[in-house]
């Protein structure tokens, strides 16, 4: 029975291989957060980025898995912050992310074309953060930032000739972008939302 395990463990492995794929990707990252109207009236979208490689195994001809590493800016900006115990008044705030993604894709092979529904759930950790020296954001706001972060996304992509992918996605991040623990005197922060927005995204496969 275990020789038969064996087999049938390096039979699916060996199949994994055959259909895998390494991959760039890279894209264009709008990105914002909410906040509750009693808080400020205004919410911007931030134009960010985002780039790193992926790893393509497919699954027969309808389903494919593609973890991505990536590097991910995503930012917030809030104008006319009420009733917050500080001389900052707006809020344009950034973060880099080193961000693992599970894609997770399910289309037909149309042998030229590939259209697919996507699907991906990730976490990431805060690994650069601008705001550190920046004059436009409290520095107690930024030490209260969260630095971890899950969430997904979902969209449709399209691959063409098994090596060229393009996608469009609409993401969203659990929980708030402030840890209520760590704010001083700004406790109203606790209520702006995490980041949420549009992922574009090119990928080249080989």
């Amino acid at each position: 029975m275990k020789k038969v395990l064996i087999v049938l463990v390096l039979i699916f492995t060996s199949a994994f291989a055959a259909n895998a794929q390494f991959g760039i990707v890279g894209g264009f990252t709008a990105s914002k957060t909410g906040v509750d109207k009693s808080l400020a009236e205004n919410t911007k979208f931030v134009s960010m980025y985002h780039a790193g490689i992926a790893y393509k195994f497919e699954i027969g001809s309808f389903f494919a898995i593609q973890p991505a590493l990536t590097f991910q800016m995503k930012g917030a900006n809030i104008d006319a912050i009420k009733d917050v115990n500080t001389a900052f008044t707006s809020l344009n705030a950034k973060s880099g992310f080193l961000e693992l993604n599970l894609g997770l894709q399910l289309g037909p092979d149309l042998l030229i074309v590939r259209p697919y529904a996507l699907l991906e759930p990730f976490i990431g950790y805060q690994v650069y953060d601008p705001d550190k020296e920046s004059l436009s954001i409290a520095k107690s706001w930024d030490e209260a930032k969260n630095k971890f972060e899950v969430g997904f996304g979902v969209g449709a992509g399209v691959e063409i000739f098994d090596h060229v992918q393009l996608s469009v996605q609409w993401f969203m991040n659990f929980g708030k972008l402030y840890n209520g623990d760590k704010i001083k005197n700004v406790q109203e922060l606790v209520g702006v939302k995490n980041f949420q927005g549009i992922k574009v995204t090119a990928g080249i496969f080989f």
